[in-house]
């Protein structure tokens, strides 16, 4: 069981995929909070229209890649301009069933990712990521 209120947000087009992180966070804790968003720019404009209110921005975003509309790439370079303003540590992982060495480092490049998981995550590393937030 994972303790405290945590915040997770995954930014993820894939219904399977949201569905398996649906159960596993309740299987997890009835404590999270789970926001489940399926591009880069719902996501975005949630931080956005967020900034202020502190307890309601997520503690950690799990970020596909490859989605419609706005992809994790173009996610992450809109993050990081609003940064200066998020007065919350964020912990982004690129969450990804991309093998490709090049994802892999290309999200080195972004200070602000603390890993890369490939898909699917299971149960213990989701809990893992919640109990270091």
């Amino acid at each position: 069981m994972i303790k405290g209120n945590h915040i997770l947000c995954l930014i993820d087009d894939d219904d399977i995929h949201q569905f398996i992180i649906k159960k596993i966070v309740n299987k997890l804790s009835s404590n999270q909070k789970l926001l489940v968003f399926s591009n880069g720019e719902e996501g975005i404009n949630f931080i956005r229209s967020t900034i202020g209110k502190i307890e309601k921005l997520p503690d950690l975003i799990l970020l596909d890649i490859n989605m419609p509309v706005m992809d994790g790439w173009e996610f992450l370079e809109e993050f990081i301009t609003i940064t200066p303003e998020i007065k919350k540590e964020i912990i982004i992982y690129i969450l990804s069933s991309s093998e490709n060495p090049k994802d892999k480092e290309r999200a080195k490049k972004f200070e602000l990712v603390s890993g890369y998981i490939i898909k699917p995550i299971n149960e213990n590393q989701l809990e893992s990521l919640l109990e270091s937030v």
